[in-house]
């Protein structure tokens, strides 16, 4: 006996088999950079735009597919006002969006809390390389160095899309995401040789202290980084073109019935410079 099954229903198992392998590697995923990378960040008007979710590392990673459970907000702000991402589950793209005015479009996707599990090694290591230093402090002072480590982490990503020419006064915007990096400065229209500045905020205050890092795909190794002002301020001159990847980590303790200790929001901002500033 043979089965057919129409392209709807094929689409949908294909869908929940890539659900599935995601939650089954959330693992795996958790201890990478996620980023939105558009399929153009130059589109012409009117010019349909994929919006891609990776995670990997220096700015080399995989396709994210879209769970709509682990979704909060997936939406574009441009300046005609802000609106959701046309969605697609568990598909890549995981969205679209259309270039439909000239200027900026800030894309951002804010998702719902994750649980994940990690062992001393790999916890202590990753508080190391994004400069948690001070839950680092407080699990020696507990004396839990050792101890396997329980986390809630939540992803806060932005992009930013140029259709048509740069201006000063039509820059990145804030979307009030829990954990949120703006280029105060528009990159598109930055004069060569000038510092770019960014504002990190939780909770839509400054973030003084945490550590912000800036990645060129072209030369990954090279890594920028700073910690931020008592504005939660920080500069970069990014001296490459390239897609660029602005990235933050910040760390607090868990709510009570979390079933965790720690609870993290993960920033990230992308952009592409088709020269250095």
């Amino acid at each position: 006996m043979s089965l057919r099954f129409s392209s709807s229903v094929l689409r949908r198992l294909a869908s929940l088999i890539v659900l599935a392998a995601v939650a089954l590697s959330h693992v795996r995923l958790f201890a990478h950079d996620m980023w939105i990378e558009p399929t153009t960040f130059a589109p012409a008007s009117g010019e349909i735009v994929g919006v891609r979710l990776r995670v990997g590392q220096d700015l080399l990673g995989d396709p994210l597919p879209l769970n709509p459970a682990l979704v909060n907000q997936f939406i574009v702000e441009d300046t005609g006002g802000r609106k959701p991402v046309v969605s697609r589950e568990g598909r890549d793209p995981a969205g679209f969006v259309r270039a439909a005015m000239p200027g900026l479009l800030v894309i951002g996707y804010r998702s719902n809390p994750s649980s994940v599990d990690l062992a001393p090694e790999k916890f202590n290591q990753y508080l190391k390389e994004e400069g948690l230093d001070a839950v680092a402090a407080v699990r020696a002072r507990r004396n839990e160095t050792g101890a396997v480590a329980h986390e809630i982490f939540s992803r806060c990503a932005k992009s930013l899309v140029l259709s048509g020419p740069a201006s000063e006064t039509r820059g990145d915007r804030t979307l009030g995401f829990t954990l949120e990096l703006v280029a105060e400065r528009n990159p598109y229209s930055t004069p060569n040789g000038q510092d770019l500045p960014f504002r990190l905020t939780y909770q839509n205050r400054p973030l003084p202290g945490t550590l912000v890092v800036a990645i060129n795909r072209l030369n990954a190794s090279q890594k920028l980084s700073a910690r931020t002002d008592a504005d939660g301020r920080v500069r970069f001159k990014l001296k490459q073109g390239g897609l660029w990847l602005v990235k933050a980590v910040h760390m607090i303790p868990a709510p009570a019935g979390s079933k965790a200790e720690w609870a993290s929001y993960w920033a990230s901002l992308t952009f592409e410079l088709k020269n250095p500033l």
